[in-house]
């Protein structure tokens, strides 16, 4: 075995190169094909709040059951909405109180229909049980003159106007006849599924309401837990006539999405909703199903109802106890993910009435923008001419690694905006400038280190080994020490805020993908170059210059008088002590130095070696 490879336990960096350029080009190829099959190019991440502009909606809570609205309410609809926003991935979203009475909620960007409905609805969720199913569309005049039959009379369909179709279909919905719509039931129900729930008045709404329209009508009217309601679900366009609720979104520990099982955990094919309840909850529900499994259709049903729009309609065939129950259907992973994100966060007892919505232009905006990417490129071409001037030709490594880390945070970025409604805020843009003051730190760790050991006599092949093991504790606790205050800020914080510490997170562990992965096998392979490996003049490891005495040489010691001078210490001109241990090397002395020892006891044995050949 040679005395190189003793120097070089690690003399393949190629492996490290080749998966960093197989990274690089899976990002490229995804930002790619999400290019050609997207309307727009992924390559440009989207901007946040700050820099685009985007949607305002001012929002108005009001109680169900008509209490005062209360400032913890008021934090508390906050954080239901923001909520809502950030499982929709929506990112750098402002919501904010104002006056104490309203809700501010700035999107970026230009929303979805799906997000700015479900900032819009109210954080009721209810579970009613099924009791009837309807067309969706009123009943017409034609309708109306054949249910009445007999009690039709000289009604003709063809003459009927709006206010005698109304009164035909009052008519109708009175049951006893007595001329009144009664809210109150018939008879006694014995049970949330008795058909008894439905009222001459619900009647009279199931016969009037459209589904195909949205829904106009009061929350007292959709929202009411102890009375029968009719419903429509908005995406089926079904009208259902349901019974009092059984169950509230307060009862509901959580909710998600995952793909579809049966009962023995093997796939069925599409998506499923998968909910979990409290202890009470579950037993309620237990009971609930119970019931709901002997009865027929439709009755054998209940149905999701948030802000008076029934959401979910599950069929239930057995009963299920144990608090997990599953949805399953005809979903989507979006449906099924929206569906979740709407049971998981439909437990707060408020309705939202829209005062206004509107554009708004971006805060900062382009302007802003360049500035700090400007400040940012003036400062790299100084960490550029610092590092050629320092570190010479070994500086364009530096420069390299600096280059790659933020090309990847781009690329990341980018990625992350397309996948994840990342968006980027001018906190994000300082984020990233900051990493590359990261990345700069952690080169020159590791190269000052390789400098200690070529100073201590060691090859350059072998400092840059050595200094690696040495460099890279640090430059891991320092990254770690950096990634912990991101994730505590980010879990603090909101907004642009958490955006700036988001960032900041991915670009701390990138340096540590680039250091591990680009500059540390990139500087292995440059030691293998006679310009290199020898220390050449300009090539930032010339060993005769690194041995050079430093113009700094330490503090010194003052004389105390009370104390003999130590053998080993050398007085300087102003009287001033240096002790030996502030000379490990004994470079301040007229002797030859430790460094310069080894590096003559090496050249004479390659000279020997050379000569015994």
């Amino acid at each position: 075995m040679s005395s190189s490879h003793l120097e070089d336990p690690t003399p393949k960096p190629w492996r490290r190169l080749t998966v960093l350029f197989i990274l690089i080009v899976a990002l490229l190829g995804s930002l790619i094909v999400g290019s050609l099959r997207g309307d727009k190019t992924r390559f440009t991440p989207d901007l946040a709040l700050d820099l685009e502009g985007g949607t305002q909606i001012i929002l108005t809570p009001v109680t169900t059951d008509g209490s005062e609205v209360t400032s913890s309410d008021i934090r508390e609809a906050i954080n239901v909405i923001r909520q809502r926003v950030d499982a929709t991935g929506v990112s750098e979203a402002e919501i904010t109180a104002q006056g104490g009475s309203n809700i501010i909620v700035a999107l970026p960007g230009t929303p979805s229909q799906e997000t700015l409905d479900l900032v819009r609805t109210s954080a009721v969720l209810r579970m009613r049980p099924v009791l009837s199913i309807l067309d969706p569309s009123p009943l017409n005049a034609q309708a109306v003159v054949s249910a009445l039959g007999d009690k039709a009379g000289d009604l003709d369909p063809a003459t009927m106007d709006d206010a005698a179709l109304d009164e035909a279909i009052r008519k109708l919905a009175d049951a006893d006849g007595d001329g009144e719509l009664s809210s109150e039931p018939a008879q006694t129900p014995e049970n949330p599924s008795d058909t008894n729930w439905i009222t001459e008045e619900t009647m009279y709404e199931a016969y009037t309401l459209d589904c195909k329209v949205p829904d106009s009508r009061p929350a007292e009217k959709t929202d009411s837990p102890e009375t029968a309601i009719v419903a429509c679900d908005p995406d089926t366009m079904t009208k259902y006539i349901l019974g009092p609720s059984e169950l509230d979104g307060t009862q509901l520990d959580s909710a998600s999405s995952s793909p579809a099982t049966n009962q023995q955990g093997q796939p069925t094919g599409g998506w499923a909703v998968n909910m979990s309840f409290d202890s009470e909850g579950g037993k309620i529900f237990g009971d609930v199903t119970t019931r709901l499994s002997t009865l027929k259709e439709p009755r054998n049903s209940f149905a999701s109802v948030l802000d008076g729009r029934v959401i979910s309609s599950a069929r239930v065939s057995y009963p299920i106890t144990g608090g997990q129950a599953q949805i399953t259907g005809k979903f989507t992973a979006d449906e099924a993910s929206a569906l979740a994100n709407q049971l998981k966060f439909g437990s707060l007892p408020l309705q939202f009435n829209v005062q206004s919505e509107e554009q708004i232009s971006a805060t900062l905006g382009s302007e802003q923008l360049n500035s700090g990417l400007i400040a940012g490129l003036v400062g790299l071409i100084l960490i550029i001419i610092y590092m050629i001037w320092q570190y010479h030709a070994l500086g364009v490594v530096a420069i390299g690694s600096i280059l790659m880390s933020t090309g990847l945070s781009y690329l990341i970025i980018s990625l992350l905006s397309w996948t994840m409604g990342y968006r980027l805020s001018m906190a994000g843009v300082l984020g990233i400038i900051i990493s590359i003051g990261v990345t700069a730190d952690s080169f020159i760790v590791y190269f000052e280190r390789i400098r200690d050991e070529i100073r201590d006599g060691r090859s350059v092949r072998s400092a840059v080994q050595h200094g690696w093991n040495r460099a890279q504790r640090t430059i891991i606790i320092s990254d770690i020490v950096n990634l912990t205050a991101s994730v505590v800020l980010y879990l603090l914080t909101v907004g642009s805020v958490r955006g700036f510490a988001f960032t900041l997170g991915v670009t701390t562990v990138l340096d540590l993908v680039v250091v591990m992965m680009f500059t540390y096998p990139l500087m292995t392979l440059i030691a293998r170059t006679k310009f290199f490996g020898e220390g050449k003049r300009g090539s930032g490891m010339d060993t005769e210059k690194l041995e050079s005495t430093p113009r700094y040489r330490g503090r010194s010691i003052p004389v105390r008088k009370e104390r003999s001078k130590p053998k080993s210490a050398l007085v300087a001109a102003d009287g001033a002590v240096i002790h030996d241990y502030e000379m490990p090397d004994a470079r301040f002395t007229d002797g030859e130095s430790l460094a310069k020892q080894r590096a003559r006891q090496r050249r004479e044995e390659r000279q020997k070696k050379e000569g015994d050949q």
